[in-house]
């Protein structure tokens, strides 16, 4: 897939999809997923999205969520916050 194709328009009814029930999907054209498929399978993360990648520990991720909805912004303040004290740690101390 390149860039063209995420960019074309799709004709799909959208509208037909989501009123759509799901014991009206026809399922039979798709050959089933075995073993050897996923043995053979890679996650592809687009470039742009491999920013939101960091591994917190779980102790450490909840903490953060039981902060509020606004958590991820609460990381990225810590974090940032973390940075301006270390930069200006790193900084020469006037004589």
């Amino acid at each position: 897939m390149n860039r063209e194709n995420l960019n074309s328009t799709s004709r799909t009814d959208l509208a037909a999809l989501v009123a759509m029930s799901d014991k009206d999907i026809d399922y039979s054209d798709i050959p089933p997923l075995t073993d050897e498929f996923f043995e053979r399978a890679t996650l592809c993360i687009p470039v742009d999205q491999t920013h939101n990648l960091v591994q917190l520990d779980p102790d450490v991720q909840q903490w953060f969520q039981d902060q509020g909805d606004q958590y991820k912004t609460l990381i990225n303040s810590v974090l940032r916050q973390y940075i301006e004290e270390k930069a200006n740690a790193d900084r020469p101390k006037p004589l």
